[in-house]
């Protein structure tokens, strides 16, 4: 139910926005996020917003705080990518799950996933 795009390659200190198309998920009580997992290393949380009521409250890594945006426009969520980094480089990958399992930065709260889109920074 969730399919990420607008990956690519990109050069430092440029920009994208990846989209997740989230198929009713965001009409529910939810918390849609993004991660990522760079080459070797483990998958780490990068954004998460809570659609719950329309709260809006977003949470940040501190590695992207004032570089992503998160937002939710319908079934679709965002993630606008600036400033990009070389170590920004990876797959990202959207997440929802029930506000009820907790919003945040915690893979755990998170059962349904996308696919993920690549992006690479050079």
């Amino acid at each position: 139910q969730l399919v990420e795009s607008g990956g690519g390659s990109v050069q430092a200190g440029g920009s994208l926005r990846l989209s997740c198309a989230t198929f009713r998920i965001t009409r529910s009580n939810y918390c849609v996020a993004w991660f990522r997992q760079a080459p070797g290393k483990e998958r780490e949380a990068v954004a998460a917003i809570r659609t719950a009521g329309g709260s809006g409250v977003q949470y940040y890594a501190d590695s992207v705080k004032g570089r992503f945006r998160i937002s939710v426009n319908g079934n679709t969520m965002y993630l606008q990518l600036g400033s990009l980094q070389d170590d920004d480089t990876g797959m990202y990958y959207c997440a929802a799950a029930p506000v009820g399992n907790g919003c945040g930065l915690v893979e755990e709260y998170f059962p349904y996933w996308g696919r993920g889109t690549q992006v690479t920074v050079s």
